[in-house]
């Protein structure tokens, strides 16, 4: 670890982390200077955080309400967020009875997967195995596999042969 992360574990959820797990969460650490420390979190009972083998992350976060599945050889460039969760309902009433339960769909990184600076993740993304997805990226809703991939929505600007 370069510098300290932020762990905060739900007492009835599961993290798994594999070998070869390098955090970056000092501003020295990485030239492009993180924001702030790497948090790593799941928020409700039954949650599932697991990152595979050789991860790398500078600065961002990652907070699993359901599940968030990382692959093998996956580098998360600085001040990234990874969610499974929209973290607040829509609706008024329903924020106001239970401001926490805001819908979740599990998110899958396959291996080899690059993520640039910057980018977000959100609910119910599936990114295919050997794909790179440019800075400041916003992706929802979609699923990718062996390209390239830059800016908002799930546009594929390139194919990894």
């Amino acid at each position: 670890f370069y510098g300290l992360p932020i762990v905060q574990k739900h007492r009835r959820s599961v993290m798994r982390f594999g070998e070869g797990f390098s955090l970056r969460s000092s501003a020295r650490s990485n030239p492009l200077g993180p924001n702030h420390p790497v948090i790593l979190t799941t928020l409700r009972a039954g949650a599932v955080l697991e990152i595979g083998r050789n991860f790398g992350m500078s600065g961002g976060s990652i907070c699993a309400a359901t599940r968030v599945t990382i692959g093998d050889n996956v580098a998360v460039g600085a001040n990234c967020v990874i969610t499974d969760t929209d973290f607040h309902p829509l609706h008024p009433l329903e924020r106001l009875r239970d401001p926490q339960n805001g819908p979740s769909a599990p998110v899958v990184i396959g291996d080899n997967v690059f993520i640039g600076m910057n980018s977000i993740v959100l609910k119910g993304v599936t990114i295919g195995a050997n794909s790179v997805i440019g800075a400041g990226s916003a992706l929802h809703g979609c699923i990718l596999g062996q390209g390239v991939q830059v800016g908002d929505g799930c546009c594929l600007t390139d194919c990894i042969v």
